[in-house]
């Protein structure tokens, strides 16, 4: 399974953007600048946001994007799918009446892949924009608060 640049970076800049969205759009600069991901590429995902209506931007000297939906309404797999980011750990088609490997049956693993598939956009599916910035999913509050004092 690979989940590339574009999928972890569009997450991340919408995280960065959800942080900072409190009263005023947020620039691509200023993402770019925190995040360290290429204007140029953060161009790409946010169109492809747009078009998907997470996103919104403004225009002006004070212009900059905002999210379309609160932080909590926005699952991983929204993000992902925005950007045509898919999560595949089998190379058939799962439609496909041919088999893995372009053989007519499937491979001796098939299922475990399959089911490994599932459970991961499971997870994704689950997790929203809100989970990332209270990071009440990825860490215990005190494990997080004792990192950050050591």
């Amino acid at each position: 399974m690979k989940l590339t640049s574009k999928g972890r970076y569009a997450v991340t800049a919408l995280v960065d953007l959800a942080r900072f969205n409190r009263d005023n759009p947020v620039s691509l600069r200023d993402i770019s600048l925190r995040q360290g991901i290429s204007i140029d590429f953060l161009e790409q995902i946010f169109s492809k946001l747009k078009k998907k209506e997470i996103v919104q931007s403004i225009r002006g000297t004070q212009g900059g994007y905002v999210l379309n939906r609160q932080p909590n309404e926005i699952k991983l797999t929204n993000i992902f799918d925005a950007v045509d980011e898919k999560v595949k750990t089998v190379q058939c088609k799962k439609e496909s009446k041919k088999g893995c490997n372009g053989k007519a049956t499937k491979c001796l693993t098939h299922n475990l892949w399959d089911e490994l598939e599932n459970h991961i956009n499971n997870f994704f599916e689950e997790k929203s924009l809100e989970d990332l910035i209270t990071k009440k999913n990825t860490r215990k509050n005190s494990e997080w608060t004792l990192e950050k004092k050591i």
